[in-house]
């Protein structure tokens, strides 16, 4: 493929919203696919999301929209599509996607979670369920706060592709004058550290309900990012990195930053909320719940030894004391 063509958005989330921002810098419109049609008809009268990140004004003229009976529709209209919904959904929009609608399209994930009850990476639902070529497959991550994009504050970014030239088009597309992008061919790698990334961000916000200090969070984060290590190592052999923008970068801001709802559904973890509260008082999804399970059920295939995974699943899935269980943690730290 030589180039991009025509770029589809999945999804209508904040995150969804950013990327949308960022790749019209570059091209000249995209299509869009929201489910619900009022979130489109309010779209096109406001132009901005009215859901999220109202900040973000886009030209309606430039956007292409598509709602929940036009899904096939959208992919046929689209040569390369980003995915961009909450993990646990996925599965059930790939599901509806005719193999002619999909077939020769280029796949960029922007998930940062695994496809649950399945528990494998969205790259291998993709190649394994959809039948997509390797080739045809890509992730796009980094240390990127969708509400600092929206500001034009400087980020960084990086795609990873099993096709190393498809990784350099895409690149291209996303790299403009507040956006930095560099190229992989870590896919597996990537995806995992970005579904790892956020089970650490929910630790290091329990540690902060439960009054840690800072000291203390920087050697969790050092054991975090030791521990996933070890596991995408173990799991997908490759010369990588692991302090690189996309490994350990996008681990630091997402366990220290405020804009993390990761480290924010940790914090309210810790300061007493059960699991259940915490998930009805925010209003968007953290993706590490779902991803410590996930990992918890990978890991069983490959033992690697992983305390800090192992505890926030603990204290997420079998209601462990959040206090007791990060004391315990601490033996395990060097």
């Amino acid at each position: 493929m030589g180039g991009i063509g025509r770029i589809g958005i999945l999804g209508s989330g904040s995150w969804a919203t950013a990327l949308a921002k960022i790749i019209l810098t570059s091209q000249p419109s995209i299509n869009w696919f929201m489910r619900r049609e009022e979130q489109v008809r309010g779209f096109q009268r406001t132009g901005h999301n009215p859901n999220y990140l109202q900040d973000a004004v886009f030209d309606p003229k430039k956007i292409t929209f598509f709602t929940d009976s036009d899904l096939n529709s959208f992919f046929r209209a689209s040569d390369t599509v980003v995915l961009v919904t909450p993990s646990p959904f996925i599965k059930q929009y790939l599901k509806r996607v005719r193999s002619s609608s999909i077939r020769g399209k280029q796949i960029i994930n922007a998930i940062k979670g695994i496809v649950p009850d399945e528990n494998v990476l969205i790259s291998e639902y993709l190649h394994d369920f959809c039948d997509v070529p390797n080739e045809f497959i890509g992730v796009v991550a980094g240390p990127c706060h969708a509400e600092e994009v929206v500001k034009g504050r400087r980020s960084y970014l990086t795609v990873g592709c099993f096709d190393l030239g498809k990784a350099k088009a895409m690149a291209e597309v996303l790299r403009n004058d507040y956006v930095s992008c560099t190229t992989s061919q870590d896919v597996v790698g990537i995806e995992y550290a970005s579904v790892l990334k956020n089970v650490y961000a929910i630790a290091a916000g329990i540690c902060n309900g439960l009054q840690y200090g800072d000291n203390f969070q920087s050697v969790l984060m050092s054991n975090a990012i030791a521990e996933m290590n070890s596991f995408v190592n173990t799991v997908h052999l490759l010369s990588r990195e692991i302090t690189d923008s996309v490994y350990l970068g996008d681990l630091l801001v997402t366990a220290y930053s405020n804009y993390s709802r990761n480290r924010t559904f940790g914090n309210m973890i810790g300061k007493g909320y059960s699991v259940k509260s915490a998930q009805m008082e925010m209003e968007m999804i953290a993706e590490g719940y779902y991803g410590a399970k996930c990992v918890r059920e990978v890991n069983k295939r490959y033992q690697v030894n992983m305390p800090i995974m192992n505890t926030v699943y603990e204290i997420l899935y079998e209601k462990r004391n959040a206090a007791e269980a990060i004391t315990a943690l601490t033996a395990h730290f060097k």
